[in-house]
């Protein structure tokens, strides 16, 4: 071993280059192989769960929308039924407001006919109530110019 320079032995070295290509096939086969395999497995978990995030976040973004637009339209159809109810509203208070006049113009029309007929009642009992009084002023006349007029007969008599 003369020959060869700092004492390198080539046979040992080409045996542990033996041994080395061994160990890297052992290790590829036992090691590799497995943890390549564990690794995918989680970068397809990952992916998957990444895509599911995605897919997440499109329908929460696409239900954000539709609830705008719902809310948007919500209000719409708050502020138009708000409207609506005031029309119907109104619409039944002139209802109301006219079936008071025609009330309060009937409750009139029949206290003005109550009234009339209690006035005609009133004046056909004051004229009996003249009539009567009249009748009973030319009795207590006739009788009183009767009674009188006997009287003076009576004394006219006697006088003579």
């Amino acid at each position: 071993m003369t020959g060869v320079p700092l004492n390198i032995d080539f046979q040992q070295i080409l045996l542990h280059l033996l041994n080395f290509a061994i160990l890297f096939f052992v290790l590829y086969l036992i090691l590799y192989k497995p943890v390549r395999k564990f690794i995918d497995q989680r970068n397809a978990k990952y992916k998957e769960l990444d895509d599911q995030a995605k897919a997440n976040l499109e329908a929460s973004e696409k239900a954000k929308v539709e609830y705008l637009y719902k809310m948007e339209n919500a209000e719409k159809e708050a502020a138009a039924a708000k409207v609506k109810a005031m029309d119907e509203a109104n619409e039944y208070a002139k209802e109301r407001v006219n079936a008071a006049h025609a009330e309060a113009e009937r409750i009139i029309a029949n206290a003005q006919n109550m009234a009339e007929a209690e006035r005609d009642k009133i004046i056909a009992e004051a004229g009996q109530q003249i009539e009567d009084l009249a009748k009973e002023a030319a009795k207590k006349a006739i009788f009183e110019n009767t009674s009188e007029a006997m009287d003076s007969f009576l004394d006219a008599v006697e006088e003579k």
